[in-house]
């Protein structure tokens, strides 16, 4: 048909939607058999691809063969399954990306699934500051920005980035840094506050309580580099009211660490 003088047409290898006449419909199709591959469905047989992506069988082969030709998928004969080279696809796009951009639909996602915000800080001499962001509508205590900053010593996040730092430099910012006191319960002793930064290296993630504010609980993980360097941190912040220290290092810290590790995959791909 013509639409505002261009042809259109819908293809279902686009999903159903209207294109314009530039559109190359090998090219949709063949991503959708790319796509047809998933979890649950690694490897496929013929059949299977041509079901899932509504072709007929001689189109879906002729589009395997050319995937397989290409090294984006490999075949025993009867199967076909993709290939590590597809990961080619997305190496573009992720390599201009920053850390703030890798992260974000990570904690988006984290947030969706806690129902909890969730954020990622660097560590900026004695202060945290915030480089991405996703909120709750739960959390309203605490006024939180891109650019906010905190001392590093009263935040969940700032005490797995003091644990990343090397010993001797540690011991020397230990040294230096005055304590600044929060609320009742921040941690002002230099000895105390060593303690739970060694606590936060051993187990791989840092719990604080109310030190940054009355009610607010922060838990934390580290975000690292390919060479296995701390870089940033990541955190669900939680009213205090509405659970308990051993269910947060139940049922979020896991979580916590799956959407770390996540980071740290996209930042390796992104290089």
């Amino acid at each position: 048909m013509v639409r505002g003088g261009v042809f259109v047409t819908a293809d279902p290898a686009a999903g159903g939607r209207v294109a314009g006449g530039y559109f190359v419909q090998s090219v949709a199709r063949a991503l959708s058999v790319i796509r047809s591959f998933t979890a649950e469905r690694r490897r496929q047989t013929l059949a299977e691809v041509a079901r899932e992506t509504e072709l007929d069988r001689a189109t879906a082969r002729r589009l395997l063969l050319t995937l397989v030709d290409l090294g984006y998928v490999s075949s025993d004969g009867g199967h076909f399954e993709l290939t590590p080279r597809v990961l080619e696809l997305g190496y573009s796009y992720l390599s201009g990306m920053s850390l703030p951009e890798v992260a974000q639909p990570h904690l988006q996602a984290l947030t969706r699934e806690l129902n909890e915000t969730a954020a990622l800080a660097v560590l900026d001499g004695d202060e945290i500051v915030y480089l991405a962001l996703a909120t709750s509508s739960r959390l309203a205590t605490v006024k939180i920005n891109i650019g906010t900053r905190f001392d590093a010593h009263t935040t969940s996040m700032g005490r797995v980035l003091l644990a990343g730092l090397p010993e001797d430099e540690l011991d020397e910012r230990l040294g230096r840094l005055h304590l600044q006191r929060r609320t009742d319960r921040t941690v002002r002793d230099s000895q105390a506050l060593r303690a739970e930064i060694d606590k936060a290296r051993a187990q791989g993630w840092a719990l604080v309580d109310s030190e940054l504010e009355e009610g607010l609980r922060g838990a934390a993980v580290p975000v690292r580099d390919r060479a296995g360097r701390v870089i940033a941190a990541a955190n669900v912040s939680v009213h205090a009211g509405r659970t308990t220290p051993e269910l947060v290092e139940r049922d979020y810290i896991p979580v916590i660490l799956r959407t770390a590790r996540l980071i740290e995959a996209d930042l390796i791909a992104a290089g």
